[in-house]
């Protein structure tokens, strides 16, 4: 991602679960009684956690089960904005389950199945608890059916992201979820840590393009005034990522040199960018795959949409853009991040400087490699500014969750891959990116396996130089 602070100084336009379970329980069906209730003492196991273990988090995600693949057939009608949706989801759980949750912000729920037998379920907040007909035993495969409908609205933050998640718009809708936005238009598990893989049917008034993550499986079908597009995502995605950003569109589709597939997708506002973004996009694809490792997905390109965000968002496989032309050092920003963030995915969000550092260093990277400022250039740059610049105060390797996209955590993590670049030089800097991309592929990531692959590639104690510029809240000296 990309903020709106941000953008101007990149030089863009404006714009565990709890261990300890009982031994499993034999398996019994247990019919619902008529009065429709279903008191959680009659089962056997505990109910997963309300949160998945964040501590800077605690209310996001849920603990008890593993999603592997969400099934979300969504209609919308931009003209009143509402939205009706049956969300599929196969999981696994974790634990003996008595109920669990999901994340769900706003709608009206009007049924809830697990493995096709009716659930009780209730409400709180964002919090929606499924009390199933019969317990879950650990590690057993069980799907949830959710049928919902209303008008989404988005997150209103007070801090430096603004606002995010469903944003209806005129013609269709901005979805942007980072950090904990898709509740906002399907239940699910709401929290990086838990991936998974997506299908999406998705049907809109004819004349209103859907776009989503992965590829259209099948050209859209046109019925009755409305257009249904399927789009499929084969590859593990945190939840922040999923989007299906609609509206008038103006479209270039192809491939990049190297043969991956490349959708450019414009508001008609912003139609003179199409060509820009579609050829850069393919540009900065094939350039990061020498220098990163290989593409990890099927497509690539990006989309710009009629929505002043103020920021950017790199959803898996299509990077958003709100509102504004993104140059190239924003777009090869947003690239980095199917790399890092999109393909390697941090277990928790203190671990932030994972994905935006290593995007921010991506736009040196990219600078350099124009015959531009060099990575060497612009470190200096940045380090030269006062020590008692807030910089210098924000540790960037604790993201905190009042300010997660604080400057720090891209600058400065950006910082810590040139200081590291400079210690154990450039063969084994660039070998360390690869190994690293290549060894967690589709994975997870925290900062301590990335400092314990960087001391085992390079041979060298590293501890005193990440300490000084992730961990500090001080102006390195020494590293």
């Amino acid at each position: 991602m990309v903020t709106a602070t941000l953008l101007g100084t990149f030089g863009a336009v404006a714009c565990s679960p709890s261990s300890g379970a009982s031994a499993p329980a034999p398996a019994v069906d247990n019919p619902l009684p008529p009065d429709g209730t279903h008191p959680v003492s009659r089962h056997a196991g505990r109910a997963g956690a309300p949160g998945i273990g964040d501590p800077d988090f605690p209310n996001d995600g849920n603990g008890g089960y593993d999603v592997a693949h969400y099934r979300l057939k969504i209609a919308y009608d931009p003209p009143t904005k509402r939205l009706s949706g049956v969300a599929g989801i196969e999981a696994t759980s974790t634990q003996d389950l008595s109920s669990f949750n999901l994340d769900l912000s706003g709608f009206d729920v009007s049924r809830i199945t697990v493995d096709g037998k009716p659930a009780t379920f209730q409400r709180d907040k964002q919090e929606l608890t499924v009390t199933p007909a019969a317990f879950i035993p650990d590690k057993t495969p069980f799907t949830v059916e959710v049928s919902y409908s209303g008008v989404p609205k988005p997150v209103e933050n007070s801090t430096n992201l603004g606002t995010y998640g469903f944003i209806p718009t005129k013609d269709g809708a901005f979805v942007a979820c980072e950090p904990n936005g898709a509740r906002t238009w399907f239940p699910g598990n709401d929290h990086p840590a838990d991936k998974a893989l997506y299908d999406f049917e998705i049907t809109v008034p004819k004349g209103t393009t859907a776009l989503a993550n992965g590829e259209l499986t099948s050209e859209p079908k046109t019925a009755d005034g409305k257009t249904t597009f399927l789009w499929k995502e084969k590859n593990p995605m945190a939840s922040y990522l999923a989007t299906m950003t609609l509206g008038a569109f103006e479209l270039r589709q192809g491939k990049t040199a190297s043969g991956i597939k490349n959708l450019a997708a414009v508001d008609p506002k912003y139609q003179s960018a199409l060509d820009n973004l579609y050829t850069t996009s393919g540009k900065v694809t094939d350039y990061w795959s020498t220098v990163f490792g290989p593409y990890p997905f099927s497509s690539t390109g990006g989309v710009i949409d009629d929505f002043a965000a103020g920021y950017a968002l790199e959803n898996q496989t299509k990077p958003l853009y709100g509102g504004f032309t993104p140059d190239t050092a924003i777009i090869a920003h947003e690239l980095a991040h199917q790399w890092f963030g999109d393909s390697l995915t941090i277990k928790r969000w203190r671990d932030l400087w994972l994905n935006e550092g290593f995007a921010t260093y991506a736009e040196w990277l990219w600078s350099e490699r124009n015959g531009d400022a060099t990575t060497e250039q612009l470190f200096q740059k940045e380090y030269a500014v006062s020590a008692d610049a807030p910089i210098w105060k924000y540790p960037a390797g604790h993201a905190r969750p009042d300010d997660l996209f604080n400057s720090s955590v891209y600058t400065r993590g950006g910082m810590t891959l040139h200081a590291l670049r400079q210690r154990i030089g450039d063969p084994t800097f660039f070998k360390l990116l690869k190994t690293w991309t290549a060894d967690h592929k589709y994975g997870y990531v925290t900062t301590d396996e990335f400092i314990a692959l960087a001391e085992k590639i390079s041979g060298k104690d590293l501890d005193k130089l990440f300490d000084a510029w992730l961990f500090t809240p001080s102006k390195p000296t020494t590293w």
